[in-house]
């Protein structure tokens, strides 16, 4: 309990004292000072150190102390910034030592650049402390998925060809701007009308005839942007970059095409794998649970032990059968932390035999899904033993409640599929350690 008593000394100080969850992470990271050694190499990537000029830029531990303190506070890149010189906890945290305020843009540059793998390395390490300090035994756990959202709108075939209409018009006039030569039809009127007509109109056959009129637009749109790609003018970086962007575009604008004609004009079944539900988010998965509503995202499993500490977390591609995220997370956690559970529970999304069997080669001894069909069984010393762990695994379901609004992720902000990770890990980070100081605390009080 060496963390326990060295927080204790640290809350004797006023600032501290008032923000515990600051004064734990604080102490953590002074006393491990490996946690920042295994963000360093992505933070440092592509910089070179100087020995002259001024030190504006942050530390590495300034990142990730700012990193922490935004996820903790629920801010955004801009409110980070004003936090440095408003507040004197977050100065004091992220070790400003009487230094202006970074901005924002230079924040975000650093923090984005940490990858999935090193912020896993971090949950692990963390969670390893725990263990070491008596948080977390191991002795049981408990998994449990989620779906958080991709930040697009509901796709629907009307909408997301009047997404590629609109946004390759947009790049156009970018383009027209930097070469006053260039000359193009702009469709966004028309399609614009046509857009809402489709909207409200409900009839099939009348539907049908204004898809076909919107996907006549739609030809001539792409065929225009085809042939001003072929007309490639790199006079600037600018230039270049625009043209970039359309080339980008133009293959989605004719998957767009190809799936609406079929769905909307001749009536197909479109498999999953052939559609596209954002051209900005391109990232995003389909996902179907049961009978519920479908949700546009990834699918994010959650391990749990004893402590509510989040032990493991995979943002997962695709709409994969819980089945078949039971064994990669148990060995994992296994590997991780050196310990094999003595509990396992899960709800029944989970449950096969194939699973079962897995568990039993591992050395778990209690074996239990909520629900289990056909001639399986769950495997329990007792039924006492089995009423406790149903009950605690749907202790889960507030955990996952606690995350995802206690952090504001139920709909994932950042950009792309890499950043989609890491912002999920990052508030993996944050729950962790609001949990571990909700469990200091309690020890405090119990201790007088």
């Amino acid at each position: 309990m060496d963390l326990f008593s060295k927080l204790v000394i640290k809350f004797e100080h006023p600032d501290w004292s008032r923000n515990p969850e600051f004064g734990l992470i604080d102490t953590i990271l002074e006393e491990n000072p490996n946690l920042i050694h295994i963000l360093q190499d992505d933070i440092m990537q592509g910089m070179s150190q100087s020995n002259f000029g001024r030190k504006d830029s942050p530390t590495v531990e300034q990142v990730v102390r700012a990193a922490i303190f935004k996820e903790m506070k629920g801010y955004d890149y801009r409110e980070l910034e004003y936090a440095q010189s408003d507040s004197r906890i977050c100065a004091n945290f992220i070790k400003l030592d009487d230094r202006k305020p970074f901005c924002f843009q230079l924040l975000q540059k650093y923090i984005s650049k940490v990858q999935v793998e090193s912020l896993s390395k971090l949950l692990v390490a963390i969670n390893r402390i725990a263990i070491e300090n008596g948080y977390e035994n191991l002795s049981k756990l408990r998994q449990d998925s989620t779906v958080i959202k991709s930040p697009v709108h509901y796709p629907t075939n009307n909408s997301l060809v009047w997404d590629c209409i609109r946004e390759s018009t947009r790049l156009l006039h970018q383009l027209q701007e930097e070469i006053d030569t260039l000359a193009f039809m702009d469709y966004t009127k028309t399609a614009k009308k046509t857009y809402f007509k489709i909207n409200v109109t409900k009839s099939g056959d009348k539907r049908a005839d204004l898809f076909q009129k919107q996907l006549i637009t739609f030809t001539k749109v792409i065929n225009q942007t085809s042939n001003i790609i072929k007309k490639k003018s790199a006079c600037s970086i600018k230039i270049t970059a625009i043209e970039l962007k359309l080339e980008q575009l133009l293959p989605l604008m004719n998957q767009v095409y190809d799936m609406t004609l079929r769905k909307e004009v001749y009536g197909e079944t479109v498999p999953n794998d052939e559609k596209v539900f954002s051209i900005y988010e391109l990232h995003t998965d389909i996902i179907v649970k049961g009978s519920r509503e479908v949700q546009f995202g990834h699918k994010v499993n959650l391990a749990t032990g004893k402590s509510n500490l989040i032990l493991d977390c995979e943002v997962v591609r695709g709409n994969p059968s819980d089945k078949n995220l039971y064994q990669p997370t148990i060995g994992r956690i296994i590997e991780n932390y050196g310990i094999t559970p003595r509990d396992s529970v899960t709800d029944g999304g989970y449950a096969s035999l194939e699973n079962m069997q897995y568990s039993q080669s591992k050395g778990i001894v209690n074996i239990l899904f909520n629900k289990v069909v056909g001639s399986l069984q769950n495997i329990t010393s007792s039924l006492n033993m089995q009423t406790r762990l149903k009950k605690w695994r749907s202790g889960i379901e507030a955990v996952i409640s606690n995350l995802k609004r206690g952090f504001n992720i139920g709909r994932c902000n950042w950009k792309g599929w890499s950043h989609f990770q890491a912002k999920v890990l990052w508030s993996v980070l944050a729950y962790n350690f609001r949990v571990l100081t909700s469990l200091t605390i309690g020890l405090m009080i119990a201790n007088g």
